[in-house]
């Protein structure tokens, strides 16, 4: 797939970019080899191919899964205007 000049413009037109009139060739040779590129990587039969989260094996430091703060709920629920049963209450807006 390639793009006409007058493709260029209106692509730039809807990003709202302005091209000056010398920038619309270079950028049609640049967006023409993306979909070359594009192109080459899609006849690539790929069949089989098992899809990688990350081109290369790595593991990720993980730290251990621990609490670092105490349960401080009823100290945040003390300055609460209402609560119950260890809940806020909070005015009905939809009836």
């Amino acid at each position: 797939m390639s793009l006409t000049l007058d493709q260029v413009r209106h692509i730039a037109k809807l990003a709202r970019l302005e091209l000056a009139p010398g920038d619309a060739e270079a950028t049609q040779a640049k967006l023409n080899g993306i979909f070359g590129l594009i192109e080459e990587m899609q006849a690539v039969d790929t069949t089989g191919v098992e899809p990688m989260s990350h081109p290369q094996e790595l593991a990720q430091r993980l730290r251990t899964d621990a609490a670092t703060e105490s349960d401080r709920r009823a100290a945040y629920q003390t300055v609460a205007p209402q609560t119950e049963n260890g809940l806020y209450l909070v005015p009905k807006v939809i009836e």
